[in-house]
């Protein structure tokens, strides 16, 4: 199948923002899910010659903005389970990412705080503590919706071992949210949905809010597996980089990798 630039630039332009909201929550950073965004728009049409049709333009844009990814993420260490304490309490003692932050929500139209954001963005964060592989067949499955074979395509993998990706990164991140997430679990231990809430909403009532939520009023009638698929959900709802949070939580990630890198940087000493 021969495909001309023509119809690449066509292609390439209906998934380029799918394309970067997928960079952003692999590598939860801006500027990389932008460079990778644009060199793969580079190598892709360099490469056009070797397109066959195995596989829909999609999948093959998504192989190969997968495969630049994995070369600027081997190179980094993973995150740990806990990530959202350790940069909560970074946070905490910054007064100049507050002070940005609240420049943010009083400014910006794309400032706003809302809950179900901050859900998905605490999933971005906390999926960087899986295994690469598991990370990237979570997103590809769960929110970007490929079917097991594309994936094994955009991984050069088995379809087999991606089952077990699968399998394995959605077991470990149900395991971490039960134990962690206080919207799902009474027992949980986070509860920044909340408290973030009262800090940029302080006159909303956050419980009122929070039940506006399916993820949390379902919490306690359906069973973990439901409760990942509404998380997910939200996921598929939301573009990070343009929604009415997009601006604070772009800002909130932003202060996350940079705290995770000295973090990293710390352990390594």
């Amino acid at each position: 199948m021969t495909m001309t630039a023509e119809i690449f630039n066509k292609e390439f332009e209906g998934i380029i923002q799918q394309l970067k909201s997928y960079l952003l929550r692999i590598t939860a950073s801006l500027s990389d899910a932008e460079d990778i965004a644009h060199d793969t728009y580079i190598k892709s049409l360099d490469k056009l010659h070797t397109f066959r049709g195995e596989s829909s333009v999609k999948t093959w844009i998504f192989t190969i903005a997968s495969n630049l990814a994995k070369d600027n993420l081997s190179a980094q260490k993973r995150w740990i389970e806990n990530v959202t304490d350790i940069t909560k309490d970074a946070a905490l003692a910054n007064k100049q990412f507050f002070q940005e932050s609240m420049n943010i929500r009083m400014t910006s139209e794309n400032g706003q705080y809302e809950a179900k954001e901050h859900i998905a963005l605490c999933f971005t964060c906390i999926s960087k503590s899986l295994p690469l592989e598991q990370q990237l067949s979570v997103f590809l499955k769960e929110v970007y919706e490929f079917k097991v074979s594309e994936i094994s395509t955009i991984l050069n993998s088995t379809e087999a071992m991606v089952k077990y990706y699968l399998y394995t990164g959605r077991s470990k991140m149900i395991t971490i949210f039960e134990g962690r997430c206080a919207l799902i679990n009474k027992a949980g231990v986070c509860h920044q949905c909340s408290e973030l809430n009262g800090i940029y909403n302080p006159k909303q009532n956050t419980q009122v809010e929070l039940m506006k939520i399916d993820l949390v009023k379902e919490a306690a009638k359906k069973d973990k597996e439901d409760l990942f698929d509404l998380r997910m959900r939200i996921l598929k709802e939301i573009d990070p980089f343009d929604s009415k949070a997009s601006a604070l939580q772009l800002h909130h990630l932003e202060h996350n990798r940079q705290v995770m890198e000295k973090y990293g940087e710390k352990i390594a000493e």
